[in-house]
């Protein structure tokens, strides 16, 4: 007997909160229970009769092919409503099997809506990846992203470059006026560094007062650029920090600037090796004077 004519499925799925369905191997839906409505927004009989992969947003399909090929019985995906919004569906699907033969014949399928579960999951992953303070990415997600465009520039043999910027004296800024204003300080850094990169550059806050900026496939001319309109940026915020005499009465900040490019025959692996490169292009700037920029610029071995 169809699994959809036995009273007590027909009895439990009618009454369940979470969409229950049948399909065929093919994936078409043979049967939707009442609470599709509730849920999608879609009639059981707009459904029916229908390749569920017609209502499961194109992006997250590889999701679905790679839940069957495992034999994996959850997969979490986004799916249409008529309105155009995309709730994230968590289903369990259990294979249905011949009686007799052990053949397999379809799939019972619960769908349930999990967006709120799935929200709080990315805010709190968010949080994670987030300073406090400033509002940009903090170390752990800087650490991520620098690895992450370092093995695409390897692969890709490219160039990336690196930016580490520094408040000059930043110590005295906060004995002078306060923790409180120190803080209202950096977050004000922060934000007026955060405007001035393209989208895909990354800013983080890699340290007290000190703020990383990765810059993919980007050269050292580009880098010097980059960290020069910076620097004016924020000396042009006119922050007071009186009683500098070698830095005037703004606040200001020294950058170090360091490019690496991926080529045959280099000798550098490590990300680690262009944050050095880094550091030490921002210790001569403060060296130098302050509220200038300094670079550095390495050779890497390309992978491959």
């Amino acid at each position: 007997m169809p699994i959809a004519d036995d009273e007590d499925f027909k009895f439990l799925a009618e009454h369940s909160v979470d969409i229950v369905c049948r399909s065929g191997l093919d994936r078409v839906l043979t049967y939707v229970s009442p609470s599709s409505l509730y849920v999608l927004g879609w009639k059981p009989e707009e459904l029916t009769n229908r390749l569920v992969d017609d209502f499961i947003l194109p992006e997250d399909l590889p999701l679905l092919a790679a839940a069957i090929a495992s034999q994996h019985d959850t997969v979490t995906m986004r799916m249409r409503r008529p309105d155009g919004s995309t709730p994230w569906m968590e289903n369990r699907a259990r294979l249905l099997r011949d009686p007799v033969t052990g053949e397999p014949t379809g799939w019972v399928v619960t769908m349930r809506d999990i967006s709120d579960r799935k929200a709080l999951e990315e805010k709190l992953s968010s949080q994670a990846l987030t300073d406090g303070l400033t509002g940009i990415a903090n170390r752990r997600a800087f650490d991520r992203a620098l690895a992450r465009e370092w093995k695409r520039t390897l692969r890709e043999g490219s160039q990336i470059s690196l930016l580490l910027l520094d408040i000059d004296y930043f110590k005295e800024f906060n004995d002078r006026y306060g923790h409180q204003v120190g803080d209202d300080c950096l977050r004000t850094v922060a934000s007026a560094v955060s405007g001035a990169v393209r989208a895909t550059d990354l800013v983080a806050r890699y340290g007290g007062e000190e703020i990383a900026v990765i810059l993919p496939g980007t050269l050292i001319f580009g880098a010097v650029e980059a960290a020069e309109k910076l620097r004016s940026a924020i000396e042009s915020l006119r922050f007071p920090h009186e009683g500098r005499a070698d830095t005037g009465v703004w606040l200001t900040v020294s950058i170090g600037a360091a490019t690496a490019l991926a080529r045959h025959g280099g000798t550098m692996k490590m990300p680690e090796t262009l944050l050095l490169a880094a550091e030490n292009a921002l210790y001569r700037a403060k060296h130098e004077g302050r509220n200038r920029v300094a670079t550095a610029l390495l050779v890497a071995a390309k992978s491959g």
